[in-house]
Parts: structure tokens; sequence; C-alpha cells
């Protein structure tokens, strides 16, 4: 690969986020012209203003944030597994989320509760798989994959028996929570503080991911704590999952093939795969809302079904064509 490709690649990707938000922005029940929605963005009085702004733009910046936080999480899981097919979900993060958040439907929680109660289910899972997988041995990937998988297995009994009791009116909404769902979300003012910081964490660390991806024996070979640094990767990743889950619920396969796309594309040079993969997936997640918005209108989809009808070709794509590199 040239030293110009990457720059080319990296440069590409931000103007695919920019134009993005403006195809979210301007498509949807009603189609806004691009003059109009000019007039918008430079503060000119528009009959779409608050269409735009008040309804489609919360919601275009949710989805924005929620796919740059999943696509990096999947590049940190990855990493720490090292296990291509691991992604955001798999250490039964999103089963805690999912339990906290419908058991707060289910008590008939106010609605702005229930993110708070997603976030607070992630990070509890998280500390049990941390607890499960530290034990009175030493560490390794193995064990907190184990974990993960067994508490993941946990949750999902548990959503079951609630989805069960659950009363009818209330189960559309559980069922559009667990297929993940942007139709109310917005950002808190935490989350575009916590997700650069993390971000710029991750960055930092770059060499070390690299150094890591190689094996363990390796890393600590070339002078890495590699036990510290696991730690670090699943604490980082954890919270990027908790924060997207917590905002838009339980989107599959955007943590999962958006780093095996960039991957291909751009490398495994993290300090260029970790921005490839967050803008990537802050693209795709935003265009996937906006079709789920518009495709069957005036009806709205999960999100989390058009990220699945997309996520399954592409990925048996991807595997072709890795295939045919290897």
């Amino acid at each position: 690969m040239s030293r110009f490709q990457p720059i080319t690649i990296l440069s590409s990707l931000g103007v695919l986020c920019f134009l993005s938000l403006l195809v979210a922005l301007k498509v949807g029940s009603v189609a806004v012209s691009w003059n109009d929605l000019w007039l918008i963005i430079s503060a000119a009085e528009n009959p779409w203003k608050d269409l735009v702004l008040q309804l489609r733009l919360p919601r275009a910046l949710a989805a924005f944030a929620t796919g740059g936080m999943l696509a990096l999480a999947g590049c940190l899981m990855q990493v720490l597994l090292r296990n291509p097919l691991a992604d955001p979900y798999i250490m039964g993060i999103s089963g805690g989320a999912a339990c906290a958040a419908l058991s707060a439907m289910l008590l008939g929680l106010a609605a702005s509760l229930i993110p708070v109660a997603a976030f607070i289910g992630a990070m509890a899972s998280m500390l049990l798989v941390f607890a499960l997988a530290r034990g009175d041995g030493p560490w390794s990937s193995t064990r907190m994959l184990l974990s993960g998988v067994v508490l993941a297995a946990g949750w999902g009994a548990l959503i079951s028996l609630i989805l069960a009791l659950g009363p009818d009116n209330s189960l559309r909404g559980m069922l559009f929570w667990l297929m993940g769902d942007l139709s109310n979300a917005s950002v808190p003012s935490v989350v575009w503080v916590a997700f650069p910081g993390l971000f710029l964490i991750a960055m930092l660390r770059a060499r070390s991911l690299n150094i890591l991806s190689l094996g363990e024996v390796t890393a600590a070979a070339l002078g890495e704590n590699t036990n510290r640094l696991s730690w670090l990767i699943y604490l980082l990743a954890s919270i990027l999952t908790a924060m997207a889950v917590a905002i838009a619920g339980s989107i599959g396969f955007v943590g999962l093939i958006i780093p095996h796309a960039m991957r291909l594309i751009i490398g495994s040079d993290h300090r260029l795969l970790l921005p490839a993969a967050v803008m990537a997936g802050a693209s795709f997640l935003t265009l996937a809302d906006t079709l789920a918005r518009t495709v069957v209108n005036p009806l709205q989809l999960p999100v989390g079904i058009i990220t699945a009808l997309t996520g399954v070709p592409l990925f048996l794509y991807l595997l072709y064509r890795a295939k045919l590199q290897s």
C-alpha cells in the first residue's frame, strides 16, 4: 500500500460521514430539498426547520455516535480475543443492558430512565465477567470468553422470562428495543465527551494493539504488560458498548462487519484501522437508520433489522474476498 492510500481512504471516509448526515437530514416521509436544507444549515428561516433540527438531527447524531462506538468496540474486542468473529456483544454486555432496560419497562419507569437502566445493566455485566474471568487463577482470553458466553446465556433466559411476564401493551416497545431502535434516541452530553476521550486513549495505545494482535507471548517478549493492556482494552470496549446500547438498544453486525471491511481496505495497523472503523461505522449506521425510517414509509423499522439484512450478505462477501486473498 502506498503512503498516499491511507490518507485517501481516511479522507473519503470523512466525506462519507458528512454526506451520510446530510442524507439523514434530507430524506424522510417529507422530502426536504437541498436548497431548503442549505437554508436551515445556514440558520435561515424555513418551514422545515423544526422537522430537520428537532426530529431528524438528534436521531442522525444518535445513529452516528452509536455506529462509531460499536465499530470501535468491535475493533478492540477482536484484538482482545484475537478472534475475527468477536463483536461488542460477545461478552454478555448487551444482555445485561437488555435485562435492566426491559425490567425498567416492565416496572413502568419513565422513558428517560430506560437508557440509564441499560447503562447500569451493561456495566454490571462487565463487572460480573471481570470477576468470573479473574477468579483465583491467571487471566486468559479463553476464560474471559467462556465467562462472557455463559453470562450471555443467562441474560438470554432472563430476557425471555421478562417478555413472557410483560403486559401485551409493552411488548412492542420491548421488542423494538431488543432489535435496536433509534426512533426516540438522543445522545447525552456526557457521551460526546466520553466517546472522543475513549477513542483518544485507544489511539494512544494503537502500537500496543498492533503488538498484542501478534499474540500474548510475542507482546510480552516485546515489553508489553499484556495483563494490564488486556484489561484496559476490555474496559474501553465495555464502556463504549454500554453507551451504545443505552442510546439505541441492541444493534447487531456493526461491530462485526465494519472492522472486517476496514481491515481489508486499509490494513491491520490500528493507527489507521481505528479511525477508519469509527468513521465507517458511524456512516453505515446513519444510512441504515435513514433506510429504516423510509423503506416502508410511513411505518418505521427497527434499525437492527436493516443492519442484519445488509450485514449478513456483506459479511459473507468479506469472507469470500478474504479467502481469495489468502
